[in-house]
């Protein structure tokens, strides 16, 4: 690979390290939304209006439970942010593996079918939302820190 290759690796390993390191400086909050407050974000406007999760609450929770080994609070809470924690994770590896070697990994995407898991994803994003919405309703959105 060129060396222009290899840097773009590298630029792809670094931005998926980046939101794992930062989910590691925040400590996860008990009640299952709300982790992003750390970071001088504002508060989910939509679950403040409608009571009512919106898709990314818990995402930066699950992926503070998923920087500390916690794999199941991390599922519970929010299984889309687990996943993408999950994917930020192996993509690094991945991409760390192409920029420190020089050697390819398009052979193994070739045999991955695209529209398939990009069909599978979004299903899997509306599940994990019905699942935060379902697990807030109930009262039993959180997990004890």
């Amino acid at each position: 690979m060129t060396i222009l290759e290899r840097l773009f690796a590298e630029g792809i390993a670094l931005a998926c390290l980046a939101p794992l390191l930062v989910a590691a400086t925040v400590k996860p909050r008990g009640t299952g939304t709300g982790t992003h407050e750390a970071l001088g974000l504002a508060p989910c406007g939509f679950l403040e209006h409608s009571r009512i999760p919106c898709a990314s609450c818990g995402m930066t929770t699950a992926f503070a439970w998923f920087v500390r080994g916690n794999l199941p609070a991390s599922f519970y809470l929010q299984p889309m942010g687990a996943l993408l924690a999950l994917g930020c994770g192996v993509t690094f590896w991945g991409a760390a593996y192409v920029a420190g070697t020089g050697r390819p990994v398009h052979r193994l995407l070739r045999s991955i079918p695209i529209l398939k898991l990009v069909i599978a994803t979004i299903v899997f994003a509306l599940l994990a939302w019905g699942w935060k919405i379902c697990i807030h309703l109930a009262g039993m959105d959180g997990w004890a820190v």
